[in-house]
């Protein structure tokens, strides 16, 4: 396409000066100019398929950043659940940890009322063993009072009054 600049300077029509340019014949400056024309025709040409290519590539990176922005963006919505979800755990945690602090504190309360009780029921049931052991001895006493009764009446006879 473009002349390497090293191939020499009466190649370029720019690098001639107005002597040398004088000197050429009508066909050397005609031939010249045609050939810096195609020259100026494939350079824009070659420069043409290069911004194709770029446009190419470019449309090819803009449709990965679209790509790349909606992943990102169903990604940090994923996140938002997540953490929604984090965070709606950790309330039922919390939650868990309280009703089961409370249902200790039921268990310690209800098993200290029962001990309670059950003391106060072995104070009344040794009252009542104690009762029932003077009503015992009370009736032991008794029977043995109508027992001698008895035998006092059977001794004075039929008739005593």
């Amino acid at each position: 396409m473009a002349k390497n600049p090293s191939e020499g300077p009466k190649d370029e029509l720019s690098q001639l000066t107005d002597e040398e340019l004088l000197r050429c014949s009508k066909d050397e400056l005609v031939r010249r100019l045609r050939r810096v024309d195609s020259e100026k025709m494939n350079l824009m040409i070659e420069h043409g398929n290069m911004m194709k290519d770029i446009n190419r590539r470019l449309q090819v990176h803009l449709h990965e950043i679209r790509s790349l922005k909606e992943i990102n963006q169903k990604l940090q919505d994923d996140n938002h659940e997540l953490r929604e979800l984090c965070c709606f755990l950790d309330d039922d945690r919390q939650k868990g940890k309280k009703l089961s602090r409370e249902w200790q504190r039921f268990g310690r309360y209800t098993a200290s009322a029962m001990w309670k009780e059950v003391g106060t029921y072995m104070m009344k049931l040794k009252e009542l063993e104690a009762n029932q052991d003077t009503v015992l001895r009370e009736n032991t006493e008794l029977k043995e009072i109508i027992l001698m009764l008895d035998e006092e009446r059977t001794e004075q006879g039929p008739g005593a009054p």
